[in-house]
């Protein structure tokens, strides 16, 4: 099919995307990630809007907690000093940043001597500033890690209310002097809401971000220096407008995002872009073989996330949740960016709702990358109905059905899970209370997806840079996926140092790293020695996606 490059009813269209009278909800559940126009909808239709929120509530009698003994197994995070915790971030000196979404309050967990996370300290951050007059405390934006080791937010469906206003605030933060900094937006059109935004880092070491309910749509590429901004082309066939969509870099350097709003209001989007980074424009990229987006006649517009593997295949999740066709079962594809070819795959399992009877979406869902290849995603029925049940999508194509987490999974949906890829391996969920769970997978690292270090300094001291250089520095993903709604990607090199003597665990901060996801790329990286490192023969590795170099021997002066 080739692209369709209009819309059908374009005015329509256009008054659809206004972002104003957004629905509100105080519904104990977090607020959900909706689309502008699904928002738009319901501010006009109440008896709707009731029907959402009493689906996204707790079943009156919950649904057991699965468990199973197949794939990993799940445990507690020592409690935070707060609740409403979403969108956990890992930072270069492999501290992890959480949010308490739709607050302004950020809370840092730093893992313990021996590198466990589960019994970490937790510090409470600079909380984020006023800007404009207005208090920037969003839920569902856009975030990324720099290459220079500071941290960028920027959007917001929801700013510290349960209405949804997608502002147009941001800002970033410097993490060594634990301050904010307010970032003016893009100027131009389609930068009067960047809401729950899509970006990435591309390979040169630039941000790119996309405004949410641009239309015509609108990307810019980040100056850190200045904290200003620069156009870039944005999509070319979504409808000229790219709501709802993800970007997921890709081994070559390019962007892949999935159409969802092609041939708008039919329900044909298939549509499929890449981004050049070398020309800066976005190209057709072809179909995929199934309709991924959640289909006209459901009205929620989602998608499910998108997945690099390190073998350099794409699995791309729907986000289909109602019957279409007599059939509510949730289609998978792949893209092979070897051979440029999308391939379908397997249908997500019914085993959804509070019966287990009913199909099982990925609309607004997380999904992780693990270091032995599979792929850990929640889903659960309709929208976002609890429970939320978990999935390991295997290397064989296979989906499994895993255990559940200890707690809160039977009451929520699935796009109150945030994932994060630690260093150790293990995936971090968060669910807006206070608890995070730790999922530990078995199995082996896939070796051929670790870092590799050619040269690193002998003799190191404590409180001094260094430069390393090696190949794969950032392996081969983004780790972890969610889609528009929220960016945590680990694609760049983590420095752990452990004493040979007690083998308490440091972590050297990392800046200035190149940023790839291609097999064996040459880079580099500096790191700074933490000033608490244990002295004596201790062991250096790299660490990616929670996958670790072969160790190099130093000694710590």
């Amino acid at each position: 099919m080739s692209p369709d490059k209009s819309l059908s009813d374009a005015t329509r269209f256009a008054a659809a995307l206004s972002c104003v009278a957004a629905p509100a909800f105080a519904s104990p559940v977090a607020p959900p990630p909706l689309s502008a126009v699904t928002a738009h909808y319901l501010a006009g239709h109440p008896q709707a809007q009731t029907a959402l929120i009493a689906g996204l509530e707790p079943p009156a009698s919950p649904a057991p907690r699965f468990t199973s003994e197949a794939g990993g197994t799940w445990s507690l995070v020592r409690a935070a000093p707060a609740t409403g915790l979403c969108n956990p971030v890992l930072l270069t000196d492999a501290s992890v940043l959480v949010a308490s979404c739709n607050t302004p309050d950020w809370y840092r967990l730093t893992p313990d001597q021996n590198g466990n996370y589960a019994t970490g300290t937790w510090s409470k951050m600079a909380s984020l500033p006023m800007i404009g007059g207005t208090q920037y405390a969003p839920l569902y934006h856009a975030s990324a890690v720099l290459p220079d080791g500071r941290f960028v937010i920027a959007g917001g469906e929801y700013n510290g209310t349960g209405t949804g206003v997608w502002t147009n605030l941001a800002a970033i933060l410097d993490p060594v002097a634990d301050q904010w900094t307010g970032v003016n937006p893009p100027a131009g059109k389609g930068w009067t809401s960047i809401g729950d935004a899509q970006s990435v880092v591309l390979t040169s070491g630039q941000w790119m971000l996309g405004s949410c309910c641009g239309y015509p749509a609108a990307d810019a590429l980040f100056k850190p220096l200045a904290l200003g901004w620069s156009k870039v082309q944005a999509p070319q066939f979504g409808g000229a407008y790219q709501d709802e969509q993800g970007y997921e870099l890709l081994p070559n350097g390019s962007v892949l995002t999935l159409d969802i709003w092609t041939g708008y209001p039919s329900a044909d989007s298939s549509t499929t872009e890449l981004f050049d980074p070398g020309t800066k424009t976005w190209k057709y990229a072809g179909n995929t073989p199934v309709v991924l987006p959640d289909p006209i006649q459901c009205g929620t517009y989602e998608i499910g996330p998108a997945v690099l593997r390190g073998d350099g295949v794409v699995v791309a999740f729907g986000g289909h949740t109602c019957k279409v066709n007599g059939s509510a079962v949730d289609p998978t594809a792949t893209y092979d960016t070897h051979l440029k070819q999308w391939d379908p795959g397997p249908t997500v399992p019914v085993a959804c709702g509070k019966d287990g009877t009913q199909a099982c979406s990925l609309a607004d869902a997380p999904a992780a990358l693990l270091p032995n290849g599979n792929i850990l995603f929640a889903a659960s029925a309709g929208y976002g109905r609890p429970p939320t049940h978990f999935f390991e999508y295997g290397t064989d194509f296979s989906i499994t059905q895993v255990a559940d987490p200890l707690l809160h999974s039977t009451g929520q949906g699935a796009y109150s899970y945030f994932f994060l890829v630690l260093p150790t391996g293990q995936v971090m969920a968060s669910d807006f209370s206070g608890k995070l769970e730790l999922y530990t997978s078995p199995g082996t690292p896939v070796a051929a997806w670790a870092p590799k270090i050619y040269h690193a300094p002998a003799n190191i001291t404590r409180g001094t840079t260094y430069t390393l250089s090696g190949a794969q520095l950032g392996g081969r993903s983004a780790g972890a996926y969610y889609g528009d709604d929220a960016q945590m990607a680990t694609n760049f090199p983590i420095v752990r140092i452990r004493n040979v003597a007690t083998g308490h665990v440091f972590y050297g901060r990392t800046t200035n790293f190149t940023v790839s996801v291609a097999p064996n790329e040459l880079g580099r990286t500096k790191f700074s020695i933490p000033a608490n490192a244990e002295t004596g023969p201790s062991t250096l590795e790299l660490v990616a996606n929670g996958i670790a170099s072969a160790p190099q021997l130093v000694t710590v002066h």
